[in-house]
Formats: C-alpha cells, structure tokens, sequence
C-alpha cells in the first residue's frame, strides 16, 4: 500500500544500558561519543520511521506473534523449530516488511492487502476477490501453506513461507488491508489523530495499537483471558470467511472515519475493542493455520 506513510520495514528497538558518570576526562571523552552515536542512530531511525507507516505496526505484528506461539500443539513447535531455531514467531513477524528494503523483493508489493468496492454482499465480494489478477494476500494465504510443508523445497523455501504466513495473517486482520483502491485501503484518507495529521491507514497500522501504550508481550498477555470454546469459535471458518470479516469491519472504518476529521479518545474508545479482537484472532488463527500445516 502507498501513501502518506508507506508501510515500510520496522526496525528492532534500540536499547543503550544504562551508563554510569565518569570518574575521568577520558571515560567523559568516550561517554561523549557513545552518546553522540547513539542520538544520531536515534534519530535517524526518528527520521526513517516517521515518513513510513507498517501493517499492523511492529508492536502489532509482533502481538499476533507472540499469541500464535502460545497456541502451538508441540508437533508444530518442534516442526517450526527446525525452521526457526530458538526464534519466535513474533521474532520474525515483522520480516515481510523489514524486506522492503530489498529490490529483489519488490515484485512482493501487491502480497499486503487487496483492494475492492466497499459494502459488498458476502458472495459478490468473494467472487470479486478471487477474481483479482495477480499475486494478492488472498493468493498468498492460499498458496504458501503448501511450501510450508513441501518437503522436496529448500529448507530456506520453507522457512521464507513461513515467514510470509506469520506475516500476512497478521496482514488480513488489520481490517484496511481489506480497503477499497480509490483510497489506497485508507492512505488517501487524511486523520488528525490527537492534533498530528496522519492517515487512516497510519492510524489503524499502529497509531491505535501504539496508544494503548503495552509491549507486544503485555498486550499479547492481556489479550489471552479465554475459554477453550472462545478459542474454537474464534479459529473456526475459512481463509474465505476471514477476508469477508475484515471487509465487513473496513466498512465500519470507512463509514466512522471522514476524511479530515478530528479523532481521538472517543475514536479509541469506540474501536479498541475491535483492534483488541483482531490482534486476538490473527494470532488464533496463525496458530491454527500452523497446527494444521504440521499436523
């Protein structure tokens, strides 16, 4: 998606110990310049990130991650160990932007949302989605599962689709990846979120994710407070059902987000729930897709 704030790849958190004063002019010479370093890598990360918006943001991505990982069955952990090591899904949720990077990846571009009329009966907009030319995230939820488990593939193969699963489930469940093309799924649309002009794609990507003010753990704790059934009906349906529920909730955006509004705490009030219950069920769901690739 393009825009305003393109998504593009996060970056890890930048994380400098804690440094004690110095006793000497030559410890003070050295702090001096591990601290000029440190501020200029600071802020040009600042910089980079805040001309690029992510899907689902690195904290939500990682959420979806982190839940995923503790709905595995212990076939499918030790089947993703092979591929992963000691790496976590949420370690790696954030690889199909961090790519972006990479030209060799750019033919990728289209594999992050689709884009269609809003407000469609369930049966036209499933006709008109597998209709869509090209490689999309409907395409590529489809398809990569079978590389996953394709064993005559390259261990590297099977690692990257891996990657791209973590990825573009958390990708489906951020409702505006499911938007409309006029807008570019919400990049067109201008938001004022707390005063800062943003875009409603920004501000479903991370701003409202971010303004809950968690760590990707907390939040992927907090989340979990489930009955077995409440898992089950959440992970129940099809590829085909969970895209016509992120069209069904683009719509509600859509219709609760002009263009140039001023939004803010009541706008957080009115769809936490919603953000909450999609990070839940893209991590179920990632969880479920994973069990069932390996069982």
């Amino acid at each position: 998606m393009t825009g305003e704030e393109k998504p593009q790849r996060p970056k890890h958190e930048l994380i400098f110990p804690f440094q004690p004063i110095p006793s000497n002019l030559q410890q003070i010479s050295k702090m001096k310049f591990v601290n000029f370093a440190s501020r200029t890598v600071i802020l040009t990360v600042f910089l980079f990130c805040g001309l690029h918006a992510f899907c689902w943001g690195v904290t939500g991505h990682r959420v979806i991650g982190q839940i995923a990982q503790a709905h595995l069955t212990k076939k499918a952990k030790r089947e993703i160990g092979k591929l992963l090591g000691h790496e976590s899904l949420a370690w790696w949720a954030n690889w199909g932007d961090n790519i972006k990077s990479d030209s060799s990846w750019d033919f990728a571009e289209h594999w992050h949302y689709v884009d269609l009329p809003g407000h469609m009966p369930k049966d036209s907009f499933l006709a008109a989605l597998k209709l869509l030319p090209g490689k999309t995230l409907y395409t590529q939820l489809r398809d990569l599962r079978p590389e996953l488990t394709n064993r005559s593939l390259s261990t590297e193969q099977r690692r990257q689709a891996l990657y791209w699963i973590i990825h573009l489930m958390g990708d489906l469940h951020q409702p505006l990846h499911v938007g409309r093309h006029a807008d570019e799924g919400g990049n067109k649309i201008v938001i004022y979120w707390f005063g800062q002009k943003t875009n409603l794609h920004t501000l479903w990507d991370s701003k409202l994710v971010d303004s809950q003010q968690f760590s990707y753990t907390e939040y992927a704790n907090e989340l979990q407070n489930l009955e077995e059934q409440d898992i089950s009906q959440i992970q129940a349906g099809t590829l085909d059902d969970w895209f016509n529920e992120s069209h069904e909730l683009s719509d509600l955006i859509y219709d609760n987000s002009p263009a140039e509004s001023k939004q803010g705490y009541e706008y957080n009030y009115q769809f936490k729930k919603i953000v909450d219950q999609q990070l839940l069920k893209g991590g179920l769901r990632l969880a479920m897709v994973l069990n069932e690739a390996f069982r």
